[in-house]
């Protein structure tokens, strides 16, 4: 019988232990407020709204109908992306954005481009599965 009784506080105890954990985890979480993100977390935001990853890349990932946005506020500028925005291109359709959404949008490929080089061509794939640049 005392058998039983300490397989049920283990178990009282794993249940408890795992209850508290997880609202330990979960009572933090990031804020849902979209006042207070910033214009680069709201660019992000657009950018899924739109779904522009199904046809545009960041870090070689997404869609091949357009290009690789990762770097090109470095290649390009941001006059040259906030004209393609506001007006779109024969491929691009025109999304009518407003003057937020553009400098948001402008804002996110700024940060993505001062994160890295996003090329993967030019990774070298290690034998423990980490990739260098």
């Amino acid at each position: 019988m005392l058998q039983d009784r300490a397989k049920y506080s283990i178990a009282g105890i794993l249940v408890a232990t795992f209850l508290g954990y997880s609202c330990f985890l979960y009572a933090d979480l990031p804020v849902k407020d979209q006042a207070g993100l910033q214009a680069g977390d709201k660019g992000k935001m657009i950018w899924q709204q739109y779904n522009c990853g199904a046809c545009h890349q960041v870090y070689g990932l997404g869609g091949y109908l357009g290009p690789d946005l990762t770097n090109s506020y470095s290649k390009r500028g941001p006059a040259y992306i906030q004209a393609f925005l506001a007006n779109g291109t024969n491929i691009m359709p025109n999304y009518h954005l407003t003057e937020t959404e553009i400098k948001e949008l402008t804002e996110y490929l700024r940060n993505l481009d001062a994160s890295g080089i996003s090329d993967p061509r030019t990774f070298t794939i290690q034998n423990n599965g980490f990739i260098n640049q």
